[in-house]
C-alpha cells in the first residue's frame, strides 16, 4: 500500500495542534490563575524549534525559523484585527471622558520611559564602550516606548476587565504605539547619523511625521469606505465579512512602501488600523454589535499568533553574556520608566486613585512592535552589527515581557478591583471558568 501525502498536510496539522494544545494548556493555566495568552505562548515554545520541533517531523511542530515565518500572514492579520478593536475605544462618548487624560499619560510614559533607558544604556556604553555602541543604546531607548496591545487587549477581553484603569489602559497603549513609532524614527536617524557621520533632517524629523500622518489618513479614509458599504448591507454575516474584508485591505494597503526623492514613504499597519476602527465605530451607528460579533470570529486566529509568537523565541539568546547584561538593564529601566511615567502622569493630572497606582504595571508587556522596530534596525545595511545587537536584545526582553507581563497586567487589573475573582460563566451557564 502507497500513502501519499499532500503538501499542505503538514501546514493544517501544525495549525490544528498549534489550537488544540493552546486551548488544552489555557485550562491548565486557569488552574495556575494564569492568564490564557501566557498559556499559547508556552505551547508556541513546547511545538517550537526548541522543543518538539527539535524533531524534525513536519505537521508535528514547527521545525525551523523558515517555517514559523512562512506563516507572518497570520501575524500580519492578527495585528490588524488587534489595532482594529483597540481603535473602538477611541468611541467621542468616551473621549470626552478620558482622551485628555489618556493622551496625557500615553505621551508622558512613553517618554519616561525612553529617558530612562536611555541615560541607562549610554551610561552602560561609556562602561563598555568597544563592546556596547552608542547607537545600540539610543535606537533601544526609543524601543522601550512601545506596549504590546495584543498582550494586553487578550487580558482585558479575557476576564471581562471594566472600571477607570481598563478605560484608560487601552487608549493609553494606542497612543503609547503612536508616540513610539515617532521616537523610533528620530532615533532611527540620529543612530545613522552617528555611524555614517552626516546629519539627515529628512530622516530624523520629516520621515517620522510623514509615517504618522499618512497612517491616520489611509485609516480614517477606510473607516469611511467601511461605513459606507455596510449600509448595503442589512444580514449581520454580510456586515461581518464585509468588515473582515476590510480590515484585509487596510493590513495589504498599509504594507506599501516607496520613495519620493530621498524621502522613504511607509506607514504603520498598526496606526492605520486603529484609525480604520475608530472612525468605523464613530460613524456606523451599528459598529457596537459588528465588534462584538468580530471578536468572536478573531479568537482561533489570535490564539495562533501567540502561539507563533511562542515559537520564535531563540533561547540561544541566553549563552550571550553581554545580551543578558544589557536586556536586565533595559527590562529594569524600562519597567521604571513605564512606571513612573504613568504614576506621575496620573497624578498630575487628577486621575482616580486606582489609576495612579496601577496603570504603570499594565503597560509592561512588549511585543510585536518592538519586534518589528528592532528588524527594521537589523535590515538597515548602515548599522552594521548594531542591527544584530539590537534584535538580539530586543528578542530576550521580549522573551521575558511576554512571560511574565500578562500576569502581571491580570494581577493590577485584579487589584484595581476591575476583574471579578470568582471568574465569569461558561457558555454553559452553570459553572465559573
Amino acid at each position: 500500500m502507497e500513502v501519499l501525502f499532500n503538501k499542505n498536510m503538514p501546514i493544517l496539522l501544525s495549525l490544528a495542534i498549534a489550537l488544540v494544545l493552546g486551548l488544552m494548556l489555557s485550562r491548565v493555566a486557569k488552574l495556575v490563575k494564569l492568564p490564557a495568552v501566557t498559556a499559547y505562548l508556552v505551547t508556541g515554545v513546547l511545538i517550537g524549534p526548541w522543543c518538539l520541533g527539535a524533531f524534525g517531523v513536519k505537521g508535528l511542530g514547527f521545525i525551523s525559523e523558515e517555517e514559523i515565518k512562512s506563516f507572518s500572514i497570520i501575524s500580519d492579520v492578527a495585528l490588524g484585527f488587534i489595532a482594529f478593536s483597540i481603535g473602538n475605544e477611541f468611541r467621542l462618548s468616551q473621549l470626552k471622558a478620558i482622551g485628555k487624560k489618556a493622551t496625557i499619560i500615553g505621551i508622558f510614559q512613553a517618554l519616561v520611559a525612553t529617558i530612562a533607558v536611555d541615560v541607562a544604556l549610554i551610561g552602560l556604553h561609556f562602561i563598555i564602550p568597544h563592546k556596547f555602541p552608542l547607537s545600540a543604546a539610543i535606537i533601544l531607548g526609543a524601543i522601550a516606548s512601545a506596549t504590546a496591545p495584543a498582550a494586553t487587549l487578550m487580558v482585558v477581553r479575557q476576564y471581562k476587565a471594566k472600571g477607570p484603569v481598563t478605560d484608560t489602559l487601552l487608549p493609553v497603549v494606542a497612543i503609547d504605539d503612536a508616540v513610539g513609532l515617532v521616537l523610533f524614527a528620530v532615533s532611527f536617524g540620529i543612530a545613522k547619523a552617528i555611524i555614517l557621520n552626516q546629519i539627515s533632517i529628512i530622516s530624523i524629523i520629516l520621515e517620522p511625521i510623514i509615517e504618522v500622518v499618512l497612517s491616520l489618513g489611509l485609516g480614517a479614509l477606510m473607516g469611511f469606505a467601511i461605513t459606507f458599504f455596510e449600509r448595503f448591507f442589512h444580514s449581520r454575516s454580510k456586515r461581518l465579512s464585509m468588515s473582515v474584508a476590510f480590515v484585509f485591505v487596510t493590513v495589504a494597503v498599509s504594507m506599501l512602501e516607496f520613495k519620493i526623492g530621498k524621502i522613504h514613504v511607509a506607514f504603520s499597519s498598526l496606526l492605520t488600523c486603529m484609525m480604520l476602527g475608530t472612525v468605523f465605530c464613530n460613524c456606523c451607528d451599528f459598529s457596537e454589535e459588528l465588534m462584538d460579533r468580530l471578536d468572536r470570529w478573531t479568537a482561533p486566529l489570535y490564539i495562533l499568533f501567540f502561539v507563533l509568537s511562542g515559537a520564535e523565541f531563540d533561547f540561544s539568546l541566553f549563552a550571550d553574556i553581554l545580551i543578558v547584561l544589557v536586556g536586565i538593564i533595559y527590562i529594569v529601566f524600562r519597567c521604571l520608566g513605564k512606571y513612573f511615567g504613568a504614576f506621575a502622569s496620573a497624578k498630575m493630572i487628577g486621575a482616580e486613585p486606582n489609576v495612579v497606582k496601577y496603570l504603570g504595571i499594565t503597560l509592561f508587556p512588549q511585543a510585536g512592535v518592538a519586534l518589528g522596530m528592532a528588524l527594521k534596525v537589523q535590515e538597515s545595511a548602515a548599522l552594521g552589527n548594531v542591527g544584530m545587537i539590537v534584535a538580539n536584545i530586543t528578542l530576550f526582553s521580549v522573551l521575558i515581557y511576554e512571560l511574565v507581563g500578562p500576569f502581571l497586567t491580570k494581577l493590577s487589573l485584579m487589584k484595581a478591583g476591575e476583574i471579578d475573582p470568582a471568574g465569569r460563566l461558561s457558555a454553559r451557564g452553570n459553572k465559573h471558568i
